[in-house]
């Protein structure tokens, strides 16, 4: 790894601990992006990475326009930057029932759908949607494999597609298949369990097509499993962390060339002892779901994590006694989804100084519905 292509030249002007995104990087994933699948129309991006309306403006410019997101905010965000596709890939309950109606109606140039795997789900939005005089698209969310959520490809399946197209309000958009339980880190046995994983959704498009109920559309995979179902005709990809990447996905899939392009900015806040530093880097700056590490250290390859709390990581390293007291320090997060947003806003690098700042808008849960 080049040493120099994250550290920004006015270091000394940004509080720490900061989110810095390098806009070239994020440009150029976006083009990898491209020329994975070869037509910007076959990407449906997950934007719960970013959360930036900046970013989704930039993907529009690059004819990106179908959107994929994990909140209503997010959906918020996303049709007011002006995206004409947003497919909630999370089934609304309680009160998110009425306001993806609502959203709808408050942003009409903006086809929203949202991913179903339950018949008193479906009713419910059929009423919220045809109060508000709206349609909004329904996907099929299919279980196959995460056991997270979906239908079992299969009868099930088939029931809730003609439940869809008889009620009012909604219309069947196709399928939504994520296999996010493939993390397997040898390409070959990853593209085998992908296929393995696919084949129930294909004999269900077989079914639905002797039904005379065909899929409009078919959304699959996540960034693991992006470059296998980039290969597969007539699918829209919907990978998330290749905008922004990370050093978990760098580490675990070295077959996918991204480029990490959002670093966190830290500073040695103490020295305990010999050996040993402690950096403000806390739970709060950056995501602390997974074992450590939590972040890669480029400048210390050799930094053991001590302990980790709100506000404080400390590191044992054998440049603890170069570094000095408010030293910067350079870390990719280990998973940058939940580290975005945990920042109210991210500095934005070009040509190696951070200046504009854009704050990480749908890190909320409400925008204005």
């Amino acid at each position: 790894m080049n040493p120099s292509w994250y550290s920004v030249s006015n270091a000394a002007d940004i509080p720490s601990p900061a989110l810095l995104i390098y806009r070239e990087r994020v440009d150029e994933n976006f083009r990898r992006m491209i020329a994975m699948v070869g037509d910007p129309n076959r990407l449906r991006p997950h934007i719960k990475t970013h959360k930036l309306p900046e970013l989704v403006k930039r993907q529009l410019e690059l004819g990106i326009t179908r959107l994929k997101c994990a909140t209503i905010a997010e959906a918020e965000m996303a049709a007011s930057s002006g995206a004409p596709d947003v497919l909630v890939a999370s089934q609304p309950v309680g009160p998110g029932v009425r306001r993806l109606a609502r959203i709808a109606k408050q942003f009409p140039q903006t086809q929203f759908s949202t991913t179903l795997d339950d018949a008193d789900v479906i009713r419910a939005l059929s009423r919220a949607a045809d109060e508000s005089g709206v349609r909004l698209g329904a996907w099929i969310d299919l279980d196959v494999g995460l056991h997270r959520t979906g239908a079992p490809p299969g009868p099930v399946a088939l029931a809730l597609v003609r439940q869809i197209c008889d009620v009012p309000g909604l219309y069947f958009a196709g399928l939504h298949a994520y296999d996010g339980h493939i993390v397997e880190a040898d390409p070959i046995r990853r593209a085998a369990l992908c296929d393995a994983a696919f084949e129930p959704v294909t004999a269900l498009m077989s079914q639905l097509d002797e039904a005379g109920l065909q899929a409009p559309a078919l959304v699959v995979g996540g960034s693991p499993t992006f470059p296998m179902h980039a290969r597969r005709a007539g699918v829209q990809c919907s990978p998330g962390t290749t905008v922004l990447w990370d050093a978990g996905y760098s580490h675990r899939f070295p077959d996918l060339k991204f480029l990490p392009a959002a670093v966190l900015l830290t500073r040695v806040i103490s020295h305990p002892f010999p050996g040993r530093i402690c950096v403000d880097l806390g739970h709060k700056a950056v995501a602390s779901e997974m074992p450590p590490p939590r972040a890669l250290f480029p400048d210390l390859p050799d930094a053991k994590f001590v302990s980790h709390s709100e506000e404080h990581l400390v590191l044992e390293t054998s440049s603890a006694d170069l570094l000095r007291t408010g030293h910067e320090l350079y870390a990719i997060p280990w998973h940058v989804c939940p580290t975005v947003a945990l920042h109210a806003e991210v500095w934005v690098v070009e040509s190696g100084v951070a200046g504009t700042r854009w704050p990480v808008t749908a890190r909320a849960r409400r925008l204005s519905i």
